[in-house]
């Protein structure tokens, strides 16, 4: 499917290039590269026909991944119901914290606005459902406490963490929170609580982006955020500092000040997110960011990789950590093939089943109250899914060992894969250096269009949720 669809594309712009078909488009484009101009008006008109072919080429890619997932992640109410039984597997146990001060316009987690009652009883109901995957048999190895923010009541979250602790045998833990808990008190239960990676939301230092976002009045200035990151350094063996590119507002100028920020900074891990809207919060981001515009989006990219590569190295498509520094924690998504999505809302995928909790925060903490799994809604994969999903969160890690998934699915990936593989290397990107399949520089920026695609497939997957 991916191979006939861009191979039948006949969209380039022709008045700038003559192009038959995309791949034939983009031969013909860098061979002129190759050979040079003779005169400057040819260079620009190559150049410009380079440029608007290679949006072309990404705005379908945006198009069919985005119609797979929307496939994928189509279930149905009911069918799993109960928990699966768990094994000694190595698997990644993620709670979901769903409370906040306030509501950003641009996040589509399942999040509401802080209630100090309703937040207790959820803790507690929480740790019931981490019981439940105790007594299933499983034996978490990480463990991921995302949100919301889950250090809005730090007492409940140490209370929570400390439970997860004695119930499995956790080797790195890791939290969200957002810069103003960065304080000396809040940093000290996290240590004591045996948080390994703390991750904070920053999305920008931009003060005028900070009040677009609602930011600006909670956290405090760009400069003041920077302040509480410094402080927060050498706490925690992997600080990481999660932002955003590609905001309406959001030029290079704006993000080379962003990025002089980090790298002062020697922050040890930067996780550089696309801004991702999914049909729920498009209007709202209309309305107080501006429209979001896909075609900038490879620039800025691109520039984000040329301040911190020098520095940090790829731990996934849009994750680097620093060079040379002892204890990085890997981002959460790629060091494990499974996980348990545990709290309201959440969403799974253990053994081959991806299922989601209830999104009624009062239905969740009843159901735990009788003692049932809330498990609201399921979907079977099939093994050409299950396939599929590796191949795109092993590669998002950017490098894909070939023998290890053969092994995984007797021998079979080819029979399912091969027109997903021959496609990318066709589009430059991949390589392959046996056992494993690479990301090239081309690759990066593919995984992170499959990967934005991927999450805003299952935000809108989370508004279906919140609505049935």
């Amino acid at each position: 499917m991916l191979v006939n669809d861009l191979v039948k594309s006949r969209k380039c712009p022709k008045n700038v290039i003559p192009v038959n078909t995309g791949i034939q488009g983009f031969k013909h484009i860098t061979s002129k590269l190759d050979t040079g101009f003779h005169r400057c008006d040819d260079f620009l008109r190559v150049r410009q026909g380079w440029l608007r072919c290679k949006i072309l080429f990404n705005s379908i890619i945006t198009k069919m991944v985005r119609r797979e997932f929307a496939r994928v992640m189509q279930f149905e109410a009911g069918g799993q119901s109960e928990i699966l039984p768990g094994d000694a597997m190595p698997r990644l146990l993620y709670l979901h914290i769903p409370f906040c001060e306030k509501l950003c316009p641009y996040c589509s987690f399942h999040r509401l606005v802080f209630q100090e009652a309703l937040g207790r009883s959820y803790f507690a109901a929480l740790r019931k459902e981490i019981r439940m995957y105790q007594a299933r048999g499983y034996a978490f190895r990480g463990l991921y406490v995302g949100g919301g923010t889950p250090t809005i009541m730090i007492a409940e979250l140490e209370e929570t963490i400390a439970c997860a602790r004695q119930c499995f045998p956790l080797q790195e833990i890791s939290v969200e929170t957002n810069p103003n808990h960065l304080t000396e008190q809040n940093i000290a239960v996290l240590k004591r609580a045996g948080v390994n990676r703390l991750s904070v939301g920053i999305q920008s230092f931009d003060d005028g982006l900070l009040k677009a976002m609602d930011r600006y009045d909670k956290y405090g200035s760009g400069k003041e955020i920077a302040a509480r990151l410094r402080n927060a350094g050498g706490h925690f063996d992997t600080l990481n500092a999660d932002m955003i590119f590609n905001f309406p507002r959001q030029d290079l100028q704006v993000l080379n000040r962003d990025l002089d920020t980090l790298l002062d900074l020697e922050i040890a891990q930067i996780t550089y997110y696309p801004l991702m809207v999914s049909d729920s919060t498009r209007q709202q981001v209309i309305n107080t960011l501006g429209r979001v515009d896909y075609g900038n989006e490879e620039t800025l990219y691109r520039q984000i990789e040329k301040r911190l590569t020098p520095d940090y190295s790829f731990s996934s498509a849009w994750c680097f950590s620093r060079r040379n520094t002892a204890a990085i924690i890997d981002e959460y998504i790629v060091d494990y093939d499974e996980y348990a999505g545990l709290g309201s809302g959440s969403i799974g995928y253990l053994q081959g089943v991806c299922y989601a909790n209830t999104f009624d925060i009062n239905r969740y903490i009843a159901m735990l109250d009788r003692g049932e799994a809330p498990i609201w809604a399921s979907r079977h994969f099939t093994v050409k899914d299950k396939m599929r999903y590796d191949f795109l969160m092993k590669l998002f890690a950017t490098k894909l060992n070939l023998t290890d998934l053969q092994q995984k699915y007797a021998g079979r990936i080819y029979r399912y894969l091969w027109p997903d593989i021959l496609a990318f290397f066709l589009l430059g990107g991949l390589r392959y250096e046996a056992p494993y399949l690479h990301l090239t520089r081309r690759g990066h920026y593919l995984w992170v269009i499959m990967m934005r695609e991927f999450f805003i497939a299952v935000n809108n997957f989370r508004d279906f949720c919140r609505n049935g």
